[in-house]
């Protein structure tokens, strides 16, 4: 069917007259005049422009040159008009750019070389081609993009292209002959599919009825063997999947008890649960889920008759709970309800057979042994060979069965008694008063369960199978199988150590099967030969998959391979091939440098005129599809704008995130300056400082010492403070001591003037302490000092007539301990640590150039002139 459709499609399929001339035609960068007979393509027009051009494949956009063409293609009123296959855009359609002209996925075949003719197009088959070939007959062809072709060409029986072919005169001659497709696929799918299906466009692999898999790789469910049929009809389920044998598991059953809510009936069309008998409905509703009354549930599952006499029993053991009247419970055996004796009417007791009727006894039914009265449903006990059923007596059949029921004659009861278990009827063989009830066979099971060995279970035991004729008996095997199916003779496992194969028993599995837990299993249907039934565990490959990769049989090697016959293996094609047939560069279906063309299976120079060069994915140079006429011989003059080329100036708005970049990348550039300008900048004071300090021979540290400085500030680590020299020491205590000594004095003398200049000691040479103020010292300006106003003149306003009255003198003035000439008689004298004589030290370079920039007063200094040392004390209070 498959096969017929597809091949209508190359007999039947579209097609399109070629044009005689086409006045101009063009591939993106290049166009040319002249005749053609080309039908490949689509043809573009516009109003306005009285030349019309045929697109080849290719991509054209609103830069295309020539000239001409870019016209065409920004014109408003382009129209374009593609050839068979080409129909991404509909007939008279307008156009849009970035415009591709390309086959759609499929095959055109072309009955003239260079495309020329009438051309007729098929798309990719939507299921397997088979093994079907179908002959088709052209001189050129072209393939979509990503397709591949399986072709019979004369005595090569399988030839893969994966190109166009501008000329099929000019494949290798192990490629030359009749032709005939034998398969045509996507490269697109990965994995690639399996041999039951086919890979469409999209990438993805279009599975066979019955297939499915992400490679069309297995059976669907209810689907079985190499070609995924349907189970059987009557089936629920089969032995299904793509190495299963397709027999009946379930059959389909109907009215089973579970779709009317019933367990121990049968369906019926109203959806009424007929019980068997025994049954009745339950108390949650479930139809016959519960034993009648009368009856009581066994061990076996099976609802027992209560025993004579009995109204109502106990389940399991069968104890009667309360007897029927006329019966009283039995003193010995508790599921015995024993029978009253009958009597007269004077008390005199009656014999078997007889029943008291007034003051005489009279005689039973025959049909009776014990009786209340002279009919048979008056019995107590039926006579031989009669049994007690809804109050009567009844007889039986040769197998048991008692009459108007089908309920078992049970000789210990002397009452008709159930089947058994899921039962509907039963018999007993040569049935007798010895017979006893455990002998009854079930001949009829409820909807859903088999018959096996007179009894009623969910399936066939082993060994045996279900009777294909019935669908009800379990039937035994022969003895050569220990599992079987259909017949006792077609065996699935096999006895002494043998393989089943096909129903038979092998000491083999045969080709195209594997062996496996006893039983011979086919192969995938991929697969010649395998060691599992995956389609990955091929160990070789039939003629249609030849190609054994991974575990695997493929249709085709890579593109630029060829498959060898004689090793059965992928070989590479002559550098020169993009495709090949064979081994060596005389055997190229397509060629790799886009600057050849093919020739007789050779890749040659292509040698295009007219300033033309190969078009790509063609094969073939565009002068080799144009007929240019001789110079001088043009029927008309050349369209303006043939060679010109395009020259045109676009103005695209920026998207946003183009502006985004553009605003990162600016910023970036400007911290960069930044980063580098401060560096720079350190670096340049750093220059200096090393400079100045060069100059100066502040420092000229070893290497030792730069390279612990690196180390400090590598890791982070504070150099460690030196510590201070004894003569730095001394001199921090001498500035201390004569601060406080400053400091009393002027709390002591307060309205003179406290001079330094008569200090015996030189200047310190560290900072004066004096022009800081300190927390809680006092202010001592003129307002606070002696030589202020009285507080007479403060209170009144008015001067004092009088002099003012001195402020008295101590007799023992304070001494200090750095003047000899302040030493008072009363002042302890104490070694002066201040005077040891310091051993002096050539200054540094460092020290002289401090000391020659210090020469002058600071302008912080507390002294308005340079004190001198007289040697001399200047306290106001000494004379």
């Amino acid at each position: 069917m498959l096969s017929s459709i597809f091949a209508a499609a190359f007999a039947f399929g579209t097609s399109v007259v070629a044009q005689s001339s086409s006045s101009v035609v063009c591939v993106a960068g290049q166009c040319l005049q002249g005749s053609s007979n080309t039908s490949l393509g689509a043809t573009l027009s516009a109003s306005g422009i009285s030349t019309e051009v045929l697109l080849l494949p290719g991509q054209y956009t609103s830069t295309t040159n020539p000239e001409l063409l870019h016209e065409l293609l920004t014109s408003s009123s382009a129209k374009l008009s593609p050839s068979a296959g080409f129909g991404n855009s509909s007939t008279g359609s307008s156009v849009a750019l970035p415009l591709n002209i390309a086959l759609q996925p499929g095959m055109a075949i072309y009955p003239q070389a260079f495309y020329s003719g009438q051309s007729s197009y098929s798309g990719l088959p939507t299921s397997p081609v088979g093994n079907t070939t179908i002959p088709f007959t052209a001189s050129s062809f072209a393939l979509s993009g990503n397709v591949w072709a399986v072709v019979s060409a004369g005595s090569n029986s399988r030839v893969i292209l994966w190109n166009s072919v501008p000329d099929v005169s000019q494949l290798p001659a192990s490629a030359s002959g009749s032709l005939s497709l034998l398969n045509l696929q996507s490269s697109t799918c990965s994995p690639a599919c399996s041999g039951n299906g086919i890979c469409s466009a999209s990438g993805t692999c279009q599975c066979q009825s019955g297939f499915t898999g992400s490679s069309c790789e297995s059976c669907s469910s209810g689907f079985f063997g190499p070609e995924c049929q349907a189970c059987p009809s009557g089936c629920t389920s089969c032995d299904d999947g793509i190495s299963g044998t397709g027999r009946c598991l379930v059959p389909v059953v109907s009215n089973l008890p579970s779709s009317c809510n019933c367990i121990n009936g049968e369906c019926g069309a109203n959806g009424q649960c007929t019980c068997i008998n025994g049954w009745t409905s339950a108390s949650n509703g479930t139809q016959c889920a519960a034993c009648a009354a009368g009856f009581f549930l066994d061990t076996n599952g099976n609802c027992e008759i209560c025993q004579l006499g009995c109204q109502q029993c106990a389940d399991g053991t069968g104890d009667c709970i309360t007897c029927a009247s006329g019966f009283t419970q039995d003193g010995n055996d508790r599921t015995l309800c024993d029978a009253i004796p009958q009597t007269t009417s004077n008390g005199t007791t009656c014999p078997d057979g007889s029943y008291g009727a007034g003051s005489a006894c009279a005689i039973c039914s025959p049909l009776c042994t014990t009786c209340t009265g002279p009919n048979s449903n008056n019995c107590v006990i039926c006579g031989s060979g009669t049994y007690k059923f809804n109050g009567s007596c009844v007889t039986t059949s040769s197998g048991g069965v008692c009459s108007g029921s089908n309920m078992i004659a049970n000789n210990d009861k002397h009452e008709c008694d159930t089947c058994g278990p899921k039962c509907t009827t039963c018999q007993i063989s040569n049935f007798n008063v010895a017979s006893t009830v455990n002998q009854a066979q079930c001949t009829g099971c409820l909807p859903g369960f088999v018959l096996s060995q007179g009894t009623c279970v969910t399936s066939c035991p082993s060994g045996t199978f279900l009777s294909p004729q019935d669908n009800l008996t379990c039937t035994a095997c022969s003895s050569s199988c220990t599992s079987c199916a259909g017949s006792a003779t077609t065996c699935l496992t096999c006895a002494n150590n043998l393989l089943a194969s096909n129903g038979q028993c092998v000491n083999s599995c045969p080709s195209n099967t594997f062996s496996s837990s006893g039983a011979c299993i086919s192969c995938h249907p991929d697969c010649a030969t395998c060691s599992g039934a995956s389609f990955n565990q091929c160990t070789s490959c039939n003629k249609a998959l030849p190609v054994l990769t991974s575990g695997r049989c493929l249709a085709t090697c890579s593109q630029n391979q060829y498959f060898d016959t004689t090793s059965s293996t992928c070989q590479s094609c002559d550098s020169s091939c993009a495709s090949c047939s064979g081994a060596g560069p005389n055997s190229c279906l397509a060629c790799s440098s886009s600057s050849q063309v093919l020739r007789g299976g050779t890749c040659t120079s292509a040698n295009c005129t007219s300033g033309t060069s190969v078009v790509p994915s063609l094969g073939a140079c565009l002068s080799e599809l144009v007929l240019v006429s001789p110079s001088g011989t043009s029927s008309g003059a050349l369209p303006s704008g043939l060679s010109t080329p395009t020259t045109t100036t676009t103005t695209q708005q920026l998207q946003w995130w183009e502006i985004l970049l553009m605003a990162l990348g600016c910023a970036f550039i400007f911290v960069a300056f930044l980063y580098c300008w401060r560096r720079r900048a350190r670096k340049q004071r750093a220059k200096d400082t090393a400079a100045f300090a060069s100059a100066k021979a502040l420092h000229k540290q070893s290497w030792r010492w730069r390279l612990a400085r690196f180390g400090e500030r590598l890791f982070g680590h504070n150099r460690s403070p030196q510590p201070e020299s004894e003569e730095i020491a001394l001199w921090k205590l001498r500035a201390a001591e004569e601060a406080r000594h400053h400091k009393e004095m002027e709390k002591l003398i307060g309205a003179h003037e406290y001079s330094y200049s008569g200090s015996s000691r030189s200047p310190s040479p560290l900072p004066s302490l004096h022009p800081y103020k300190r927390r809680g010292s006092h202010d001592y300006s003129d307002a606070n000092r002696l030589s202020a106003g009285s507080m007479y003149s403060q209170a009144t306003g008015q001067v004092r007539s009088g002099p003012e009255p001195r402020q008295p003198v101590k007799s023992n003035p304070l001494t200090s301990r750095f003047s000899i000439t302040t030493l008072g008689s009363s002042a302890p004298k104490k070694p002066n640590v201040l005077k040891r004589q310091l051993t002096p030290k050539p200054p540094t370079s460092a020290e002289a150039y401090a000391t020659s920039v210090r020469q002058s007063p600071e302008p912080d200094s507390p002294y308005l002139i340079t004190p001198s040392n007289t040697g001399g004390s200047h306290n106001p209070f000494r004379k």
